[in-house]
């Protein structure tokens, strides 16, 4: 028993070695949370100035993904009959075959969908239309060539498919651009900042993790904001494009820019959750089956997460969201599994 007390009396006395000169009082933390802020402000605001100088290029590629899928919208009724080519390659005197993907009207003959006829693409004003290069027979109906189908193909730039609503709209959106561009390139100097402030409540061998944490936690924004950009939105866009059938869209870039960036953000941060396990559990603050205890609940709150950021409510793009952060919870707790361990007050 003596020597029971004897041992803890070491752990006691080596802990309170590995805690000396980190305690702080209330106002020392106040002020060190000041301290890394302007730290942050500084980081982000210099990031800014620099963005602001690139935020034309940087908007460029942030709407990739809606001029892509507006023309593979488009794309999606066309089919040409020599050789295949995107909506956007096609050009005067093309011959091509256009199938109604709905149930149209061409004039005051219902011409349901399904229907193909063959086209020829001319130019009307500052667009491309398809014209039947042959009649088409609707029940007792007779469609003659040369009548325009419900389909236009701009011929101006990608660039132009977005537009503005007021005068100093661009300049507001550019803003934005490079403000979250800051934030973006800045997340390494943010997260070694928020570790700085919280390292003095740690103990000696926790504070080693550091270099893992900010390198972990960059690479998994960036992989969860590369998958809002290249798979997540472009397929929930294309399912809501589908609709347009008809209309010409007229896609506000705020608000586009809006979405987009909500989408990247928020699975940027949902992807955080295997660093932020990694780190708990090697602390011994999480384990595997305090994770796996409430996974009813943790299915729901993905559930209602992924609803959040997705733009649509559908099934197939709810699972894009949500399947995602079923395997991050998944993977957290295989995470938990292999490097947790209990919280230990010595050094290893």
């Amino acid at each position: 028993m003596s020597d029971h007390s004897h041992l803890r009396t070491e752990v006691e006395e080596e802990t309170q070695d590995e805690l000396a000169g980190t305690e702080m009082s209330l106002l020392e933390h106040l002020e060190e949370l000041r301290q890394r802020l302007i730290r942050c402000a500084l980081a982000v605001g210099i990031l800014f100035v620099l963005s602001w100088f690139f935020a034309d290029h940087l908007f460029g590629f942030i709407q990739k993904p809606v001029v892509e899928a507006l023309a593979k919208a488009q794309s999606m009724q066309l089919a040409t009959v020599v050789r295949p080519l995107s909506v956007e390659s096609l050009q005067e005197g093309d011959v091509v075959q256009y199938t109604f993907p709905v149930e149209s009207t061409l004039g005051d003959i219902p011409v349901p969908a399904g229907v193909t006829v063959r086209g020829l693409v001319q130019k009307k004003g500052e667009k491309l239309v398809v014209v039947t290069t042959e009649k088409l027979v609707i029940r007792d109906a007779v469609i003659p060539p040369g009548t325009v189908l419900p389909i236009e193909i701009e011929v101006n730039s990608p660039s132009e498919r977005l537009i503005i609503d007021t005068v100093p709209g661009a300049f507001y959106l550019y803003m934005r651009v490079a403000f979250y561009a800051a934030i973006a390139f800045a997340m390494p100097f943010l997260l070694y900042q928020l570790w700085a402030f919280i390292s003095p409540g740690l103990y000696r061998h926790e504070r080693r993790y550091v270099a893992p944490f900010i390198i972990l936690g960059t690479i998994f924004f960036v992989l969860g904001a590369a998958f809002g950009y290249y798979v997540a939105f472009p397929r929930a866009a294309l399912w809501l494009l589908q609709f347009a059938h008809g209309f010409r869209p007229l896609i506000k870039a705020n608000e586009y820019f809006d979405l987009i960036i909500v989408i990247m953000l928020g699975l940027g941060l949902v992807f955080q959750i295997p660093t932020v396990t990694l780190f708990l559990a090697r602390m011994g603050l999480v384990t595997p089956k305090k994770m796996i205890r409430p996974w009813r609940y943790v299915i729901v709150g993905i559930t209602v997460l992924a609803a959040v950021i997705s733009p649509t409510g559908d099934i197939p793009n709810l699972l894009v969201f949500a399947l995602p952060m079923l395997i991050l919870y998944i993977l957290s707790v295989g995470i938990a599994w292999a490097f947790g361990k209990p919280r230990t007050e010595q050094s290893p």
